[in-house]
């Protein structure tokens, strides 16, 4: 076979190792509605952005009308676990997704028809916040019940991430060229209706009802439950705390994202669409790189190694004053963002027990989107005292020291996990064929 067939061939098969996890129907379904949606979500994000300012004028509310819609994550995700246990999370995808469309055709209404001010942005916000607090969880934990082999549960994740990813780089620029020729509520109207894509798509789907915990406990039993399963569990544990550093410490580089665009970079929006985009950019690259791995094996070793990246990432764009070299470490920080995200999600799915998935996905939930508020109120704090560029490096720093302590546990992780792996034969040498006999779902073959 000459070098140009031995290429191809690579290639194709390059491409259905990334695309492997399509060949189910169910998933296939999620993510073509998925990928529609998604878009109209990033639209509705830089309209509803655009007028928030538009309507005030002010940066403070830009801030308050952000803390006010995720907010609700971080106080409510451990009822939506609970529940995302207990109930078919089938159904709660659909109510979910069916109150997010009514939420931003409201906002279509309010806007296209003139009668918008700004407290119907803070109830409607408040409202979309209450909704992602249990949609998310119950989204994370159904994963699993679309992919038949788990096997391929971290290659459905990267997937994931990879879709969201390639709206975040769409939607901007389609909502941006809207906003120009009609008015923000287009943005809301077409995000409303690319919700019904995702809706057919569960409808569509045939799923086996996963086994929910009996309602014998209290919602508060349910929670405390969960959370000693979780927090009781060095790998879950350095995880989640991993995760919150990093959500706290690193992830607010995109409140401070304009001033380094225009005060530091002396630039405009447009260089801020640069260095968002390059963001962008490289968390798909991330993204597209955990889905072309062909095993869960060496996860354990890669999030601190990410997450050394991301800080690395930060550090480095906090101090350059050149367009360009900023445009290469916002790429080098979306790898390492996206990664270490996706890689946590794939090892927790991989060792929690079935009947705690959606609370374990909860605090991950917390974790990642619940830390984020305050983060950016710490970091807008912070900034305001001892500048942008140094509380950026602060982040960078926190998450390099993050990294490094995960690091170090990394070995006693692994032996931590090593008995549930060997339990359910993941480890076939001395294990093989428990795997079919067992009620977690483990696509790995070796420890963390």
């Amino acid at each position: 076979m000459s070098n140009k067939n031995k290429t191809a061939t690579s290639d194709v098969g390059g491409l259905r190792t990334i695309l492997r996890t399509l060949r189910y129907r169910n998933y296939r379904l999620f993510f073509g509605g998925q990928s529609i949606s998604l878009i109209g979500t990033w639209m509705q994000r830089i309209a509803l952005g655009w007028l928030i300012y538009r309507l005030t004028n002010s940066a403070f509310l830009l801030g308050a009308v952000g803390f006010a819609g995720q907010i609700p994550t971080f106080l409510l995700a451990p009822f939506a676990g609970v529940l995302a246990d207990r109930w078919n999370r089938h159904r709660m995808l659909i109510l979910t997704q069916t109150l997010s469309m009514i939420q931003a055709l409201m906002l279509a209404v309010l806007v296209l028809t003139g009668t918008v001010v700004i407290w119907h942005i803070v109830v409607l916000s408040i409202f979309l916040g209450v909704i992602n607090a249990f949609d998310m969880p119950v989204r994370q934990s159904f994963v699993v019940e679309m992919v038949e082999k788990k096997e391929d549960l971290s290659n459905a994740i990267a997937l994931n991430s990879s879709m969201v990813n390639s709206a975040r780089l769409l939607g901007p620029s389609i909502a941006g060229l809207l906003i120009a020729a009609v008015s923000e509520g287009m943005c809301f109207l077409l995000n409303g209706i690319s919700y019904l894509t995702v809706i057919a798509a569960l409808i569509g789907m045939k799923i086996t009802p996963h086994n929910s915990q009996p309602e014998r406990s209290e919602i508060w039993a349910g929670i405390r439950e969960g959370f000693t399963y979780a927090f009781g569990f060095g790998p879950i544990r350095a995880i989640l705390l991993l995760l919150a550093l990093v959500s706290l410490m690193g992830m607010p580089y995109t409140v401070l994202m304009p001033v380094f665009a225009k005060d530091i970079l002396h630039g405009g929006p447009h260089v801020f669409g640069f260095l968002m985009g390059a963001s962008g950019v490289g968390a798909l690259g991330g993204a597209l790189y955990l889905a072309s791995r062909k095993s869960v094996l060496g996860l354990g070793k890669i999030i601190p190694l990410a997450s050394g990246v991301f800080g690395f990432g930060l550090i480095g764009f906090s101090q350059s004053r050149l367009v360009v070299l900023s445009l290469v470490l916002m790429l080098m920080t979306g790898f390492g963002m996206i990664v270490e995200m996706a890689a946590s999600n794939t090892v927790l799915q991989t060792v929690v027990d079935d009947d705690k998935r959606g609370r374990t996905m909860s605090f991950y939930t917390m974790a990642i989107r619940g830390m984020a508020p305050f983060g950016s109120l710490l970091a807008g704090f912070l900034a305001s005292k001892i500048g942008a560029p140094n509380t950026l490096l602060i982040g960078g720093l926190a998450c390099l020291a993050g990294a490094a302590a995960f690091a170090r546990k990394l070995p006693a992780l692994r032996e931590m996990a090593r008995p549930i792996y060997v339990r359910i034969g993941i480890i076939p040498e001395i294990a093989l064929g428990i795997q079919s006999a067992t009620e977690l779902t483990m696509p790995g073959k070796k420890p963390i």
